[in-house]
């Protein structure tokens, strides 16, 4: 099974594809089977930046009354929220990431050890170990099936959230810092406190495919309604919020030698506010500390690649500037080589967010400080108003969204886009 997130041209085919079925979607999306026909796989797409949440949004609302096609919109718009809810509250993401090396050095070995056989497709409840092995092979799971195995493996088989989402990091092509964390918080009762997401047979039933549980029926007693109770484990995050950081979203004039970064969390510079620069280098980095540090797929660490290329590809022939991908054993210190040879004044990029390539920043600007070139870090126009209403749940967050999307329907009148 291939995915459209290797490239800007096979994600916008896959997009017009799928365009005139978002009327459905609401109705469709919450069913798995194995064509995966109700959703657009476009996640790995998005995740990548090979794709903006804008540009669905806008042709969405080029076709279609936002009522109409209000609950595809508001799934678009999940991950801006994730994404913006992190940016204020970026412990959560280092607390994880502290919570996940805490918990290998400290569990017991036979927890460890029947963590590694459920990851494995080795539970014994045997539509788990169907979704367990579909998500290692294909790097891809549809949403509900992720919903229902990180409960089955938080809440029956009392395995550590914090461990579950790791799996999901490593493996899925479109795994997001703050898509996958949070979520799987959800999913055990942390994000929100008081609710959490409970596997049930009769939800399996009534949504997943009748033939992939005929197929894969053994053990599904242990779903049974009832079965499977809260498991929460105490919170240790700091959910304290800090202001969102005020970032341009136009670059200054600027002088001397310009290098431009790119980075898997967008990969459209062509598109949008740097498309008038004139760069005298352009450049991209694939960190092994990091691929090591989060034990990533090699199926990640490929598409990875091959979008970071294709992402090069079409920024050397718009500016145009050769482009070039580093392999970095140290990003901060292959970003300072970079900047060095190409005598550097000031490197611009697009602000990672929250997550490892973020993490790297502060070394980052620290070598490029020793060197006295300026790296200057852009938001997209997009990303800062919707951050902005990530500030508490979700439905305050849309009511806030909605209302500047109708407002400005339609999109060729769009703002901020």
């Amino acid at each position: 099974m291939s995915w459209p997130a290797s490239s800007r041209e096979q994600a916008l085919a896959a997009w017009r594809r799928f365009l005139p079925q978002i009327t459905r979607y609401a109705a469709q999306r919450n069913f798995v089977d194995e064509g995966l026909r109700g959703v657009s796989r476009l996640s790995p797409a998005l995740r990548l930046g090979l794709l903006r949440p804008e540009e669905l949004v806008r042709d969405s609302l080029a076709q279609h009354p936002l009522q109409r096609v209000e609950k595809w919109v508001q799934e678009v718009c999940w991950r801006s929220y994730w994404k913006g809810w992190l940016e204020m509250r970026p412990q959560v993401w280092r607390q994880w990431r502290r919570e996940v090396r805490q918990l290998k050095a400290e569990l017991p070995a036979e927890v460890l050890e029947r963590a590694r056989l459920v990851s494995e497709g080795q539970s014994g409840v045997a539509i788990m170990d169907h979704f367990a092995l579909e998500l290692r092979q294909s790097g891809y799971l549809h949403n509900h099936a992720r919903m229902w195995w990180a409960s089955f493996w938080v809440h029956a088989q009392r395995l550590p959230w914090a461990l579950g989402a790791e799996f999901f990091f490593q493996h899925l092509l479109d795994a997001d810092p703050a898509s996958n964390t949070l979520s799987w918080r959800w999913v055990a009762g942390l994000q929100t406190p008081g609710k959490t997401y409970l596997v049930r047979r009769s939800n399996l039933e009534r949504f997943c495919d009748p033939q992939l549980l005929t197929r894969h029926g053994r053990g599904l007693a242990q779903l049974d309604d009832g079965q499977v109770q809260p498991w929460i484990a105490p919170e240790s995050a700091d959910l304290s919020r800090r202001e969102l950081p005020d970032l341009p979203q136009s670059p200054a004039q600027l002088e001397g030698r310009i290098g431009l970064w790119l980075h898997a969390d967008d990969l459209c510079l062509e598109d949008g506010v740097l498309a008038g620069l004139k760069p005298h280098s352009i450049a991209a980095f694939c960190s092994e500390a990091v691929e090591q540090d989060m034990g990533l797929s090699p199926q990640r660490i490929a598409s990875i690649k091959a979008a970071l290329q294709d992402g090069l590809a079409r920024a050397s022939a718009h500016f145009p500037c050769a482009g070039h991908l580093h392999e970095a054993g140290d990003l901060a210190a292959a970003m300072a080589h970079w900047a060095s040879r190409e005598r550097l004044s000031t490197v611009l990029c697009m602000m990672p967010n929250v997550g490892p390539i973020a993490d790297a920043l502060p070394r980052i600007r620290q070598q490029l400080d020793g060197l006295g070139v300026a790296l200057h870090a852009l938001r997209r126009p997009w990303d800062a108003k919707l951050f902005g209403h990530a500030r508490a749940g979700f439905f305050p967050f849309w009511e806030k969204t909605s209302r500047w999307l109708a407002a400005n329907h339609p999109p060729q009148q769009l703002q901020l886009l």
